[in-house]
């Protein structure tokens, strides 16, 4: 932690933080285009058909309910995570990318309601109703870019 003394010394340092972080970039997390089972399936198009639910897929909303549950801590972990990395902005992003991306990853492992039907069940060998091959667990991603 830097020492500072006199009004002048801590307007210089908050005016080098606030330079170092002016130039955020935007962070995204979750099933980036793109992303396609073997067979060339959309992962964002199943992923979304869970979440919301469609013909013979019940309502999942392991990504809201995710953003619900941790959103509150995402701010003071932004904070934490600047401070560690001396105002880094762009290495911020990327760590709390990473983050974020392990919570959806927990939430998707994590989720049991509705549970699959006994159909299901049988066919995987069983029952965690998000995952059958994993891929779309395997396929949640971060990106982090500056601008446009």
């Amino acid at each position: 932690m830097a020492s500072l003394s006199g009004g002048g010394d801590m307007q210089g340092y908050l005016q080098g933080i606030a330079k170092k972080i002016q130039d955020a970039g935007i962070l995204r997390v979750g099933f980036l285009e793109g992303a396609t089972y073997p067979d060339g399936t959309s992962v964002p198009e199943v992923a979304a058909k869970n979440e919301y639910g469609a013909k013979g897929v019940p309502i999942r909303p392991y990504f809201r309910t995710m953003i619900k549950n941790k959103k509150a801590n995402w701010a003071v972990s932004i904070g934490q995570v600047l401070a560690n990395n001396n105002y880094d902005i762009d290495k911020t992003w990327q760590l709390m990318g990473e983050g974020i991306r392990g919570q959806l990853q927990t939430s998707i492992r994590d989720w049991t309601t509705p549970p699959n039907s006994p159909d299901t069940i049988a066919k995987k060998g069983f029952n965690k109703p998000l995952i059958d091959t994993s891929h779309m667990l395997n396929s949640v991603d971060y990106d982090y870019g500056k601008k446009e």
